[in-house]
């Protein structure tokens, strides 16, 4: 699409949309950056975008959107945090706009192939270890996306020969429309995000999405042991590769004995388990997951093997943060949703203070509380759902519970209960909005809480 002179309109002003703006600037766009909220303070997001530089190309329009201005436009690019449904990306379609995720922009203007990893859980570890993989290989490796980098911010950055491996969200992928990865992978699938997606199906459909565009010429990496993504196994054009973490698999990768095995042609043992830096099954079937796009892409194996080996794991989880007066203290603050923080209590090996809640992203929490099989001395809850789990826990036979007001009250309440022996977790199983900026910054907050100590 040639968009040099033409408007396009940037909806949401938060990290993607400043982005995307600044690389539609790039290419010689007329941009509009429009932000519903009226608070946001118009010359700082202007100052954000252009550096000073090509003001005169950008207009920042805040509050309602006037109607006349759909009618300039040549294209609209949608930051994640927009829904789809909303009233005025409807009157958007009306007018048959295009209408593009900043994912759809980047790989649009970008260069050199792509590896991309969605799934409920597990999504930032694997795309972090499949980073360091590719990285330590090949040296014009980006990793973007829902880790936090955004994709767009890149673009200008990227060589013919550049790999990037892009973290993507449901939000991201349902915007997409000639997106394709050269790999891709779904990890899993489990209730998530179903205030925004209102339904499993469209939730599902939208992770679907990551491979939509694939030919066999691709490759798309699945999780056996789930049953929505092993079934897209007989959907997808791509080629199919599974991972398995409970039987050996006849082609795939798969854990045995201790040790992960990839199987395409020869079985090959990548490594054993125990001599990984991360922990647990969930992190296992993460391993398995990048070595396998790893490998379809060309990586040697060796290559890859040094790699897998000396990866640490990723900040916000299941990371251990300190042992104080022999209390362990261990953030998982992206456990933003049940499954992930089920993941998080079944890595502990000692008895728990549990640090749960935040904002209501309509989830259910039975099997949560259920997996907690006796590892859990008390239930600390903070946000929006406190009530709403305790009210679950105590209907389930769990009533080591306690209601805070605040963050810093949960802390404190596992600071002087707990006794040495204890670890004390934080794994919300809820998503931080409404109490902070984002799981990271809740994170942040409990390391320099426990640091204090």
């Amino acid at each position: 699409m040639d968009i040099k002179g033409k408007h396009v309109l940037v909806f949401g002003s938060g990290i993607s949309g400043s982005a995307a703006a600044r690389l539609l600037l790039q290419e010689g766009a007329r941009v509009i950056l429009y932000d519903g909220n009226t608070k946001l303070d118009k010359e700082q997001l202007l100052q954000d975008i252009t550096g000073g530089r090509h003001a005169e190309n950008v207009q920042v329009l805040l509050g309602e959107l006037p109607d006349e201005v759909l009618d300039t436009l040549t294209l609209v690019v949608i930051s994640p945090g927009v829904p789809t449904d909303l009233p005025i990306v409807e009157a958007m379609r009306a007018k048959h706009l295009p209408i593009w995720g900043e994912i759809e922009l980047a790989y649009t203007y970008g260069k050199g192939e792509v590896l991309a990893i969605t799934g409920t859980n597990g999504k930032t570890t694997t795309t972090a270890l499949l980073g360091k993989i590719i990285g330590d290989w090949h040296p014009h490796t980006f990793v973007v996306g829902n880790i936090g980098n955004p994709y767009t911010s890149v673009v200008e950055e990227m060589p013919e020969d550049s790999v990037t491996v892009a973290e993507m969200s449901s939000f991201q992928l349902e915007t997409i429309r000639t997106f394709r990865p050269k790999v891709s992978a779904l990890l899993n699938i489990t209730p998530d995000h179903l205030n925004r997606h209102h339904t499993m199906d469209a939730y599902i459909a939208a992770k679907k999405n990551i491979a939509v565009n694939q030919t066999e010429e691709d490759t798309c990496v699945l999780n056996y042991e789930d049953e929505v993504t092993r079934a897209f196994g007989e959907e997808t054009k791509a080629q199919v590769l599974f991972f398995s973490s409970k039987r050996k698999l006849d082609r795939g990768i798969y854990l045995e004995d201790g040790s992960i095995i990839y199987h395409v042609g020869e079985p090959v043992e990548v490594c054993k388990v125990d001599e990984l830096q991360i922990l647990g099954t969930h992190n296992y079937e993460n391993v398995m997951a990048a070595v396998a796009m790893a490998a379809a892409f060309g990586v040697p194996m060796e290559s890859i093997r040094r790699s897998v080996k000396a990866f640490g794991g990723v900040e916000h989880r299941i990371e251990f943060v300190a042992e104080k007066r022999g209390v362990a203290y261990y953030n998982d603050s992206k456990g933003t949703n049940p499954d992930a923080a089920i993941r998080g209590i079944q890595a502990m090996n000692r008895p728990t203070y549990l640090i749960g809640g935040g904002y209501d992203k309509d989830s259910t929490y039975e099997e949560w509380i259920e997996a907690f099989d006796g590892k859990v001395k008390k239930l600390v809850l903070i946000g929006a759902t406190r009530e709403k789990i305790a009210e679950c826990a105590h209907r389930l036979g769990f009533y080591d519970t306690v209601l805070a007001d605040s963050f810093e009250e949960a802390v404190q309440i596992c600071v002087e209960e707990a006794v040495p022996g204890d670890a004390v977790l934080l794994s919300p199983a809820c998503a931080s909005w409404g109490m902070f900026k984002n799981y990271e910054e809740r994170g942040d907050k409990f390391k320099e809480l426990v640091n204090r100590l």
